[in-house]
Order: C-alpha cells, then structure tokens, then sequence
C-alpha cells in the first residue's frame, strides 16, 4: 500500500507470488492474552511478513517496500522505521527518495515522534539540513506549538550552527500569536546560542517584552520570558527602563493581572533580599499582593498564596 501504489487494488501478502518463499509469523499474544486487539486482516498479514523478514534477516528492497506498507498502518512502530533504516544503510538507497518519504509521513503524521527521530538519523546520514527548517515552517502554519518540530528546528539550529534570520522568524509569530510560549522559548534558546544574554541585550529584550506584555496582560508567556531575561543580571530593579516603576505605573492605572501581581512579588523579594533597611515596608506590600490574589485575583491557588505569605513572613518578619 505504499506511496507510489496507493491507489492500486491491495493484494495480500499471502496471495503475492513474490512472497511465497516467505512463511510468515504470527503475532504471539502468549496463551492467556487479557484484551485482544482486532487487528485489521491487512494490518495482519502485513506485519506477520514483517516478523518473517526481520526474523531471519533479510535486507532487501522487497522488505523495504514491506516496511512502508508497515508504517501505513503504524507510523508509531519504533522497531519498523529501525528496521527500515538498517536496510537503508545496507542497500546504499537514494536518500533524496527516503526524505521525500519521511515528509510525506510528518504531513500525516505531524506529532509522532518516531517520524521526527527517523527524519533526523537521515539528515545526520546525508548532512544536509538545507530543508529542514522550511519543513518545520510548514508544520508550523498547521500548528505552531507542535514539540516536535520544535525539538527538530532546535536540533537543526544547534547541531549546523545556522541561526541567521531566527529571532526575525520567531518575531512573525509572536506578531501572528504573543500567546505562543514555543516561540518565546525559541527566543530565549536562539539569543543563549548565539549572543549570549550581554547587557546590551538584556536591555533590548526588556523593552521588547514591555511591549508584548500589553497586548495581553494576563498572557504568562511574556512575563515567564521576562523572568527569564532578568535572571541574566544581579537583580531586578534599576536596569533597562526601571522594570518596578514600569509594574507599579500598571498597577496604579488599575491593572490587577496575577501574572503583574506576581512579577511585582519577585522583584519585592528580590529587594527584601538585598536592602535591609526597608524590609519592613517591602513585606507589608508583598503581604498584601499575596492576600489579594489568594482572595480575588488567583483564587484557585489560594494555599499557595498563603504559603508564600508564610514564607515571606518567616524570611524576612522582625
């Protein structure tokens, strides 16, 4: 039932002359098999020629051809796509022709990991990743938070080294969705591979996220990403525009997001932390933030809010 043969009447394995030297082996469920799966008559015969093929070796382009009959009925088959790439390697095959197929597969299969692992052993074979990122672009406009083609861009990017026009990529779709947090992540994953997070870069990142944030407020991506670019430098306040003012000014203005509240009680603890001398009023403030999204604004984690405030209270109280 391969690719190049869809459309053809399917004919058994058993019924094919090609085949009859091959006895094929039953699947073996043990005597006392709990549930019994229905397997489909095709999906049978086919995979009782697989295990008669594999069982005694045979690397050949008619068990090629089997093994794509195979991962028709399940792609998710870890020990077919390993067989497969055995007999790849032994017949030399055209890998151009494997890619293609691989591609077909991902288009149908887009969040299997077996076809994403499989695609990656052929680009290693071939070190060519000259596709690849244009595959994962294509996944994307389907769905742009698949892991797995994340996982695959990131192994492309990291292993080849080639990141020029990434942050221009991810820019388009935090334009197209700032709730995408896959895309934030791959913003933090391409400037730590590259730039490194260099002051000058954490400025420019903190006025890029000051301006996402806005867009939506109550969005946890933004503010995760933030977290993160902070703790590249000795503290949160008095860098890159005044991150507490900035909170402070929102919050004034009316905003009560649980994502701002509890930004603001980071950068509160962090100068608990560091200032002694006004501790006292510092955890009164933070205190209170935590009362107010234990009670109204993060109601659904009301005992962590109140575990923090006891913590607060015992790190920093008199």
């Amino acid at each position: 039932m391969g690719s190049n043969d869809i459309e053809e009447p399917w004919v058994f394995y058993r019924d094919r002359e090609e085949w009859a030297d091959v006895t094929p082996v039953p699947q073996d469920d043990g005597p006392y098999a709990v549930v019994r799966i229905a397997y489909s008559e095709a999906f049978t015969d086919v995979f009782d020629y697989f295990r008669a093929v594999m069982s005694k070796g045979e690397l050949s382009q008619r068990a090629l051809d089997l093994t794509e009959d195979a991962l028709n009925m399940n792609a998710a088959n870890y020990t077919v796509w390993q067989y497969r790439r055995k007999i790849l390697k032994h017949l030399g095959c055209n890998l151009e022709h494997e890619l293609t197929f691989c591609r077909e597969m991902i288009e149908m299969n887009p969040k299997n990991y077996q076809v994403w692992h499989h695609r990656r052993v052929i680009v290693e074979w071939m070190g060519d990743p000259s596709r690849e990122l244009r595959l994962t672009e294509m996944i994307f406009s389907l769905d742009s938070k698949n892991y797995h083609a994340w996982e695959h861009r990131q192994w492309i990017l990291r292993t080849f080294k080639n990141f020029d026009g990434e942050l221009d990529f991810v820019d388009v779709l935090l334009e197209e969705d700032v709730r995408n947090n896959s895309a934030w992540n791959q913003r933090h994953f391409t400037i730590t591979l590259t730039t490194g997070f260099t002051p000058e870069v954490i400025d420019r990142e903190i006025e890029y996220v000051k301006n996402a944030i806005p867009k939506d407020i109550a969005n946890e991506s933004p503010w995760s990403y933030l977290k993160g670019v902070v703790q590249h430098f000795d503290g949160y306040i008095g860098h890159a525009g005044n991150l507490e003012n900035w909170c402070q000014e929102m919050y004034d203005g009316g905003q009560r997001s649980r994502c701002l509240l509890s930004f603001m009680i980071d950068m509160k603890e962090d100068k608990m932390e560091k200032e002694q001398s006004s501790r006292e009023s510092l955890l009164k403030e933070t205190l209170e933030l935590c009362e107010v999204l234990a009670t109204e604004h993060d109601k659904i984690r009301e005992e962590y809010w109140r575990y923090m405030a006891r913590h607060f209270s015992n790190c920093f109280g008199a």
